[in-house]
């Protein structure tokens, strides 16, 4: 196997097994056989891009065949061979030639002679193919119809700017653990290294790196210097209004992310409850990394019969299942498992997280309701309907200088250089 062909290949094999359902995250650990880092950065990326585009690229492929191509591993190949030439812009004789190569990497060599005249083909033919994809929104922007027409109606005016926002790299987020340094110490600890970083005003314990790079090679990473959390995430913990002393519950915590920053930012008696316990071990290596020590439970939180002690929260975080809409940048392969009717079950168990834990908070405490989504049905629409069912609900102002979301807040994919993220906070009078 040519080292040209290896990457390609194991991406190819894990594209695959992306657009078959599997999550992105799952089938990266192929990766780990790569001895060299710049292969493994090399499948990575062409792995995210070929999720990114596939709506794009699998269309225009199918365009060019005579009859369905039925080998799952050679399809996603020859649809990375066209996101090397037209997103990656490498070289054509070498995006052509290792891409042949790699057919026979995945055991295929008979199909080497039609990956080669199908992306030759494309060379030739490209100024007409892309103007055909272009003409339709699904292709051009490489989004499914649902959705693209689901943000036309709750974003009329940013729907183009979404989707261009969806697939543009994001950039890299770093939240300083304030127990164990600074951010000026952290700041002057990448910038040692050649690492560049810039200070969001917003967000104190923030850090924006100007290129992405693996975290777990940057200094301060293995002692828990930090964490990486988009900024949008980082306004959790703030919103929460934190004091020493308090009690506060992370209500669907893991992987912990934001029950770490809880905990870094006050001496609370915090409670990380999660429903899946298959979870918990990533959650508690999170915070141990971080040296950060809290109660730790699987439960449902829509059953507090099932784990709650009685004791009412000050404080709740409900970061709630939803369709991920807002995240999109960072996990392309949303746009291939998520489906409208994903919805409608999303929202019912939202407004049954709500009504379940509103009951345990004490009066004069807040909860958090938050998501990673940029859809209406999430967002805005549940949160009036608790409001309207429950008098004793007052909103309180979500994050300075997003836009206004009925009772709460949105920040849209690209926005400030974060995720697209929602917050209602809800204070108990």
């Amino acid at each position: 196997m040519s080292a040209a062909a290896e990457p390609r290949a194991l991406a190819a094999r894990a594209l695959a097994a992306v657009v078959g359902g599997a999550s992105r995250r799952g089938v990266a650990a192929e990766y780990t056989m790569l001895h060299d880092p710049r292969d493994r950065a090399f499948a990575a990326a062409l792995l995210h891009e070929g999720a990114r585009w596939w709506l794009r690229y699998a269309v225009a492929l199918d365009g060019m065949l005579e009859r369905p191509l039925r080998v799952p591993e050679v399809r996603a190949l020859l649809v990375l061979g066209l996101v090397q030439l037209e997103v990656l812009r490498l070289p054509d004789y070498a995006a052509v030639a290792a891409t042949v190569a790699a057919t026979r990497a995945l055991g295929r060599p008979r199909h080497a002679a039609l990956v080669n005249a199908l992306l030759r083909r494309w060379l030739r033919e490209r100024a007409a193919r892309c103007a055909a994809l272009d003409a339709d929104a699904v292709t051009r922007t490489a989004h499914p119809r649902w959705l693209i027409e689901t943000l036309a109606r709750d974003w009329p005016g940013d729907v183009e700017a979404v989707l261009a926002a969806n697939n543009h790299a994001a950039p890299l987020w770093l939240r300083v653990n304030r127990r164990r340094g600074t951010r000026a110490e952290l700041g002057a600890r990448l910038a040692a290294t050649g690492v560049a970083a810039a200070e969001p005003a917003a967000l104190p314990d923030a850090l924006v790196l100007a290129q992405s790079t693996e975290v777990t090679r940057l200094p301060g990473y293995a002692e828990g210097a930090f964490s990486v959390q988009d900024g949008a995430a980082q306004f959790a913990a703030p919103l929460l209004a934190l004091a020493d002393g308090l009690r506060v519950l992370d209500a669907c915590a893991a992987p912990g992310g934001k029950s770490a920053h809880i905990l870094e930012t006050a001496a609370v008696e915090l409670l990380a409850l999660e429903r899946d316990p298959a979870r918990l071990p990533r959650l508690r290596q999170n915070l141990a990394r971080l040296g950060l020590r809290c109660t730790v439970h699987a439960g449902d939180a829509a059953q507090p019969a099932t784990w709650w002690d009685g004791r009412a929260f000050d404080r709740i975080l409900l970061d709630a299942p939803c369709t991920a809409t807002g995240i999109i940048r960072r996990q392309p392969d949303i746009k291939l498992h998520r489906r409208a009717a994903d919805v409608a079950a999303l929202v019912a168990e939202q407004r049954r997280l709500l009504a379940a834990l509103w009951p345990l908070l004490r009066r004069g405490g807040r909860l958090v309701y938050a998501t990673c989504s940029v859809l209406a049905a999430e967002n805005r629409e549940p949160v009036a309907a608790f409001l309207a069912d429950h008098g004793d609900a007052r909103p309180l102002p979500g994050p300075p200088g997003w836009r206004a979301a009925g009772a709460g807040a949105q920040n849209l994919p690209g926005e400030s250089g974060m995720d697209g993220f929602y917050y209602a906070v809800l204070e108990k009078v």
